[in-house]
């Protein structure tokens, strides 16, 4: 796990480092528009962070399944293609005795289903 958190930071460290490498490089620049692209900067590696967070918040959450007949609305939502009608069906129809019976019970199609079977379980 220590690897792979770190090796999701090495872009945002390499990032830095070239900024750095950058700004201190750059020739006759006036006190300003060395402030401007420090900002500009540093607001850019900023998102990037953020957007790294996310996709490792995402792949955290892919790994864990979600029972059909106790998810909440939101964790239902969190599956690929699921919405907010379907959502609302499932926990409607519940219980379920196995994940299939989305498919046969039409809640969701076959294509849907394939995308999500493996994130999800029926257990009473």
């Amino acid at each position: 796990m220590f690897r792979k958190k770190w090796s999701l930071g090495l872009p945002v460290v390499f990032a830095s480092a070239i900024l750095c490498a950058t700004v201190a490089c750059a020739p006759n620049q006036n006190p300003d528009q060395l402030r401007e692209k420090t900002a500009q900067a540093t607001a850019e590696v900023s998102r990037d962070a953020k957007a790294m967070a996310e996709g490792v918040k995402e792949g955290l959450s892919r790994d864990k399944t979600l029972n059909l007949n106790k998810a909440s609305k939101d964790e239902l939502l969190s599956l690929p293609g699921v919405t907010d009608h379907e959502a609302d069906r499932i926990i409607a129809q519940r219980p379920f005795d196995n994940t299939h019976e989305l498919v046969s019970r039409h809640i969701v199609p076959q294509e849907e289903y394939d995308k999500i079977k493996d994130r999800i379980i029926a257990v009473r």
